[in-house]
């Protein structure tokens, strides 16, 4: 299990990076195309509308598939994609590229999921999902920062190419060492959404949506925050981008330990820790106490992600593919919907009233929880009466 476990990693740290990286060598990709850094920025909208649109329609159309051939092909297709990226001789096919890219990445992801945790110990998955969502923060802490510099020494399309390296090691590693017997349920296409009937499973992706606003609003204007009312110089946003990366890795992989022995309490703790840091950063009186904040927020943030992906699985027995595919989806209307919310604030109240707008958002993400948690109580005790 270790071993696919960690072939898996690989694939998604590739893929991941390759969506996080565009931030870093987005003025040079907008140079060299000769087009206005406003149409540059399409192409990362354009990745974010193929994962929340083609995510779960091509799983839908995929269900019953074998899973490692299907990841197989998936994974060739993203090789494909940043590869004819990295060639493209003109804006139009680099945005086709990411189109067709972003179109396979959370079907990809949704399956490597599912292959992980059925392979997972029982009481295990959430810290298997965990592990699988390191090589996201990797990609965040490390994978960005590294193409960023390829792409500064060697030129944008160089970054590409080296993520088309990264993607085709992770796809030989999978070919070899992830088991062929990977249980799949076979259905109709489509047939799948009928799951979407479970209000539990319906509630845990409006968890997804809901609780991730404030601290992607947060993360999308870090830097503003940093540099106009946190003091920082700004050279020092990338390191401090650094440290909000490490805190999320930690918090992370602490999170699918917790969320392993109570998924739901242990999500409503970390909300609430999170209402109490987003506060605090708002209140922050020295970018000392600044920094160590933004560490917290990252590792506490971080920490719900693989108990809310567990908890989509186990709601979701029927079509786990497919609800993990949509669960991603909301986690990508998070992020747009806290872009434009954290500007309509900005033009508002003002930068600094950003901390409590996300802070008001977490909240929601609470009392979603909450019911919930709620709900299960409720079924337990009727089952004991039974």
């Amino acid at each position: 299990m270790e071993r696919s476990l960690a072939a898996l990693l690989v694939c998604v740290f590739g893929v991941t990076t390759g969506e996080f990286v565009l931030a870093g060598i987005l003025p040079a990709v907008a140079g060299d195309l000769e087009v206005s850094i406003p149409a540059a920025g399409l192409l990362v909208t354009a990745y974010a509308l193929g994962m929340i649109v083609g995510g779960p329609l091509l799983t839908a159309i995929t269900a019953g598939r074998p899973r490692k051939p299907l990841v197989v092909g998936l994974l060739a297709v993203a090789v494909a994609g940043n590869l004819l990226s990295a060639v493209a001789p003109g804006y139009g096919v680099l945005f086709a590229a990411r189109v067709v890219t972003a179109l396979v990445t959370s079907t990809f992801f949704a399956n490597a999921i599912v292959i992980a945790t059925s392979a997972a110990p029982a009481g295990k998955q959430a810290s298997t999902v965990a592990k699988l969502v390191f090589g996201m923060n990797l990609a965040m802490i490390l994978g960005a920062p590294l193409g960023t510099w390829i792409g500064e020494a060697f030129g944008w399309r160089a970054t590409f190419g080296a993520i088309t390296a990264c993607c085709a090691v992770g796809l030989l590693l999978v070919a070899r060492l992830v088991p062929g017997d990977q249980p799949v349920t076979r259905s109709r296409a489509f047939g799948e959404f009928t799951v979407f009937r479970n209000q539990d499973l319906v509630l845990a992706i409006a968890i997804t949506a809901v609780a991730n606003i404030g601290l992607l609003m947060v993360f999308t204007y870090l830097a503003p925050l940093l540099t106009g009312p946190g003091a920082f110089a700004a050279a020092a946003v990338a390191p401090m981008l650094l440290v909000y990366g490490v805190g999320a890795t930690i918090g992370n992989l602490i999170g699918g330990r917790l969320a392993d022995r109570a998924l739901l309490p242990s999500q409503l703790g970390a909300l609430a820790v999170l209402v109490v840091l987003l506060v605090a950063l708002w209140a922050s009186p020295h970018p000392v106490v600044t920094g160590l904040l933004v560490f917290a927020a990252g590792a506490v943030g971080f920490s719900v992600i693989p108990g809310m992906q567990t908890r989509v699985l186990t709601t979701a027995a029927a079509a786990p593919t497919l609800a993990i595919a949509v669960n991603a989806s909301a986690y990508q209307v998070a992020a747009a919907f806290a872009g434009w919310l954290g500007g309509r604030v900005i033009a508002g109240p003002g930068m600094t009233s950003i901390y409590l707008a996300a802070a008001l958002a977490t909240v929601l993400g609470i009392g979603l929880s909450a019911v919930a948690l709620r709900r299960d109580r409720v079924r337990v005790k009727q089952s004991v009466l039974r």
